[in-house]
C-alpha cells in the first residue's frame, strides 16, 4: 500500500475513535440526566400543578363580576349547606365557618368525615380578622340579603364569591356547579334528590289526601304560621313534598306570618309541625306555655288527634341539602303515613 493511503487509513481510524468516544460520552449523559432538552415526568407533573393553582377565571355573582382561582386552594365556605352542596358534587372546601347552637345535628360529623375544618362562629356576625388570620384565597357565601358593605369588606381579604341564591337546593346547586364546573354533577345529585322526593311525595298524598298540614313556629312573645308560597322551606314542605296547607292560609306568601291564638281555629289543621325557634341566647319558653294552656289549642283537630309534632329549626333551615333534606323528607314521613 503507498504511504499516501496508509496515512489516510490512519487519520480515519483516528476519526472514528474520537466520534465513538463523543457518542458514548453522549449516551453516558443522557442516561444519567435523561434525554437532553426535553423534561422528566417527574417536572411535567410540578409544572401541571403550578399551571392549575394559578390558573383565574371570571364568575358572575350576586354584586357583579369577580375574578377567582379555578382551583382554590385554601376555599372558605361561610354557610355550612354549601359545603354540604358542594361535597356531594365533588369538590372539597378547606374551611367552613358554623355556629354550633343552630346546626343540623348531623353535619360536623359529615364535614369531618371530608377531611373539613370547622372554625365556629358567632350567629349573625363577621370576624374579619379571624377571616384574615385563615388566609383563605377565595371566599363563598350566599348573596341575597348580604349588604354591599359586608361584600366589600370580604371582598379585601379575598376575592369573594356571593351566590346570586339563598340556601334552597335547586336554586343554589346549579349555580355552584356553573361556579366550579361541575354542572354534570350537580344535575345527577339533584336528579337523585327528586326521585326520592317523588316517591316520598306519593306515600304523603296515599296517606293524607286533602287533609291540611300546619307548620307553626314558636318565637319569643309571638307565634307565626309558614306560608305556603313563602320561600325555600315552603318549597320543601308544599312544593317538593306536596302537603296542602290550611285553606285560609293558602295563598300567603310570607315565608312566616305572625297571628294570634284567635285566628287557629281558623286555620285548625289536620297535623301539626311545631318549631320551638332556636336562635342562640332565646326564649320561647314562656310563648310555648301559653300555647298549650289555651283552650283554643286544645280544641284543634291535630291537637285532638294526637297529630302534632316536634320541629327543630336546624332541620329545616341549616339543615337542608343532598343529605338533611332526606334525613328531613323521612322524618315527615314517619309521622304522617301510618
Amino acid at each position: 500500500m503507498s504511504r499516501r493511503f496508509k496515512g489516510l487509513g490512519i487519520m480515519l481510524l483516528v476519526i472514528s475513535i474520537m466520534l465513538a468516544a463523543c457518542s458514548g460520552g453522549t449516551n453516558e449523559e443522557n442516561a444519567t440526566t435523561g434525554t437532553s432538552g426535553a423534561q422528566t415526568e417527574g417536572e411535567a407533573s410540578t409544572t401541571e400543578e403550578a399551571a392549575n393553582e394559578s390558573a383565574i377565571k371570571v364568575v358572575q355573582d350576586q354584586f357583579g363580576e369577580v375574578t377567582i382561582p379555578t382551583h382554590p386552594q385554601n376555599l372558605v365556605v361561610f354557610d355550612s349547606i354549601y359545603a354540604e352542596y358542594l361535597i356531594e358534587m365533588g369538590v372539597t372546601p378547606q374551611i367552613v365557618l358554623l355556629t354550633p347552637e343552630v346546626e343540623a345535628e348531623y353535619r360536623p360529623d359529615y364535614l369531618k368525615e371530608h377531611g373539613v375544618q370547622i372554625i365556629e362562629v358567632e350567629q349573625y356576625q363577621y370576624n374579619y380578622e379571624q377571616l384574615l388570620a385563615l388566609s383563605p384565597d377565595m371566599i363563598l357565601t350566599a348573596g341575597e340579603g348580604m349588604e354591599q358593605g359586608v361584600y366589600d369588606e370580604l371582598s379585601k381579604i379575598a376575592p369573594t364569591v356571593a351566590v346570586d341564591a339563598n340556601s334552597e337546593m335547586k336554586r343554589a346547586m346549579p349555580k355552584l356547579g356553573a361556579i366550579f364546573d361541575k354542572t354534570e354533577e350537580s344535575t345527577k345529585v339533584l336528579a337523585a334528590f327528586d326521585e326520592k322526593a317523588s316517591q316520598a311525595k306519593e306515600k304523603i298524598a296515599a296517606a293524607l289526601g286533602d287533609k291540611t298540614v300546619l307548620v307553626l313556629r314558636v318565637e319569643h312573645n309571638r307565634y307565626r304560621f309558614m306560608g305556603p308560597k313563602g320561600g325555600s322551606s315552603s318549597v320543601f314542605f308544599y312544593d317538593i313534598l306536596g302537603l296542602n296547607s290550611p285553606e285560609a292560609i293558602k295563598d300567603s306568601t310570607d315565608w312566616f306570618s305572625q297571628f294570634s291564638l284567635e285566628f287557629l281555629p281558623e286555620m285548625n289543621p289536620d297535623y301539626i309541625f311545631l318549631e320551638d325557634r332556636t336562635l342562640v341566647g332565646y326564649d320561647t319558653k314562656k310563648s310555648m306555655e301559653d300555647l298549650k294552656a289555651s283552650q283554643v289549642w286544645a280544641n284543634l283537630e291535630a291537637v285532638k288527634n294526637d297529630h302534632v309534632f316536634p320541629l327543630k329549626t336546624s332541620q329545616f333551615v341549616s339543615g337542608v341539602g343532598p343529605i338533611g333534606s332526606v334525613k328531613l323528607m323521612d322524618y315527615v314521613v314517619e309521622k304522617l303515613v301510618p
